[in-house]
C-alpha cells in the first residue's frame, strides 16, 4: 500500500506540474497567502460549521463547470446576465461566498493582483475539510491556477444530479479524468452539509413502495419535508443523521445501512465493485481520509487555466477584470 500511495502522489506531481502548478508556489509570490485563507475559513466555520460544507461543495462545483478556475464566483452582468452561480445546482443552495471575498480582500491588501480566485477556492475546501475532519484531513495543494473569464448558467449541467444512477455517475466523472474510485471517495463528502427537500423527494426516495431507503429515515424525513417542495417551500435536513458537522467516515457506513438522502448515494451499493469500495472506507481506520485528501488534489487538477486563457481577477473574485 506504501508504494502504490508514493505512485499516486507522484502521478499527482507530474499532472500538476504539467499544467504548470507547483507545491508551494506562494512561498516566495505571496508567503503568508496560505495562512490568510486558512485563517479566514477557521473562522467562518467556528461561527458556522454549515459553511465549511459549503466550502467543499464549492470547490467541485467549480472544477466540474469549465475547470477549477474561480468561473463559479462570477455575478451575473448586463452581459452575461445567467452565469454559474445562478444555475439550478448552485441557486440558491451554494455557500461560502462571502469567505471567498474576505479572503481575496486580506490577499488584495497584502499581495496585489497574485492570488488567484481559483486556488483560493481550492485551498479553501482543503482548509474547510482540515477544520471539519477534526484535522484529520490535511493535505499540500499545488497552485499557480488561473481565473477563467468565462461562466454560463447552461454549463451547470456538467455537475452530476442527484438523481444520477451509478452508469451516469461514474461517465460524467470519466468526463473529468476521475475513476470509479474518486467517485466513491468524493461521494463521502455528502456527510456534512444540508440538502433541500427538492433533491431527493420528487425522485421518489420517500415513497415506502418503490424506494430502499431505510424506513425510519424515511418517516423522519416525510415528517420534514413536504410532499411537493417547491421554491417557497422547500425545507433543508441534514444529509448525515449521524454526525452532520463532522468530516469523517460516518457516509460509507450510513450508505450501507440505506440511510442516505440521494439516489446518486444509493447507486454506490448497486455493484459488487462500489460496494466493495463503501465497506471499505466505513472499516478501515483511516483509510478514506487519506484517499479523500488524494483526490480532492486530483479533482483541483481538472481543466486548469493558465496565462493564455485565463487571468488573476484583481480586487474582487465576483468580476472579471
Amino acid at each position: 500500500m506504501a508504494r502504490v500511495a508514493i505512485w499516486v502522489s507522484c502521478v499527482l506531481l507530474l499532472a500538476a506540474t504539467c499544467q504548470g502548478l507547483k507545491y508551494g508556489y506562494y512561498n516566495r509570490r505571496c508567503p503568508p497567502a496560505e495562512y490568510i485563507i486558512k485563517d479566514v475559513v477557521g473562522r467562518a466555520i467556528r461561527k458556522n460549521p454549515g459553511i465549511g460544507a459549503g466550502l467543499i461543495r464549492m470547490a467541485f462545483h467549480d472544477c466540474f463547470v469549465q475547470g477549477c478556475d474561480a468561473s463559479v464566483l462570477l455575478d451575473p452582468t448586463p452581459a452575461n446576465p445567467r452565469p454559474e452561480k445562478l444555475g439550478p445546482p448552485n441557486f440558491p443552495s451554494l455557500r461560502g461566498f462571502e469567505v471567498i471575498d474576505a479572503a481575496k480582500e486580506k490577499l488584495e491588501t497584502i499581495c496585489p493582483g497574485t492570488v488567484s480566485c481559483a486556488d483560493i477556492v481550492q485551498f479553501a475546501g482543503r482548509d474547510a475539510s482540515f477544520f471539519l475532519s477534526g484535522y484529520k484531513v490535511n493535505y499540500p495543494l499545488p497552485a499557480g491556477r488561473f481565473d477563467g473569464r468565462v461562466s454560463l448558467e447552461n454549463e451547470t449541467t456538467d455537475l452530476p444530479p442527484p438523481t444520477f444512477n451509478l452508469t451516469e455517475l461514474i461517465g460524467n466523472f470519466a468526463a473529468k479524468g476521475l475513476d470509479i474510485d474518486d467517485l466513491v471517495v468524493l461521494s463521502g463528502a455528502h456527510t456534512v452539509g444540508i440538502s433541500h427537500c427538492s433533491s431527493f423527494v420528487p425522485d421518489g426516495r420517500l415513497n415506502s413502495s418503490t424506494s430502499d431507503m431505510d424506513p425510519a429515515l424515511a418517516t423522519v424525513l416525510r415528517g420534514q419535508c413536504p410532499a411537493n417542495p417547491n421554491f417557497t417551500n422547500d425545507p433543508t435536513v441534514v444529509q448525515d443523521i449521524v454526525t452532520p458537522r463532522r468530516l469523517d467516515n460516518q457516509y460509507f457506513k450510513n450508505v450501507l445501512r440505506r440511510r442516505v438522502l440521494f439516489t446518486s448515494d444509493a447507486a454506490l451499493m448497486t455493484s459488487r465493485q462500489t460496494a466493495r469500495k463503501v465497506a471499505e472506507n466505513a472499516f478501515v481506520r483511516g483509510r478514506w481520509e487519506k484517499k479523500f485528501a488524494r483526490a480532492m488534489v486530483k479533482m483541483s487538477l481538472i481543466e486548469v487555466k493558465t496565462a493564455a486563457n485565463g487571468e488573476i481577477r484583481r480586487k474582487s473574485c465576483r468580476v472579471v477584470n
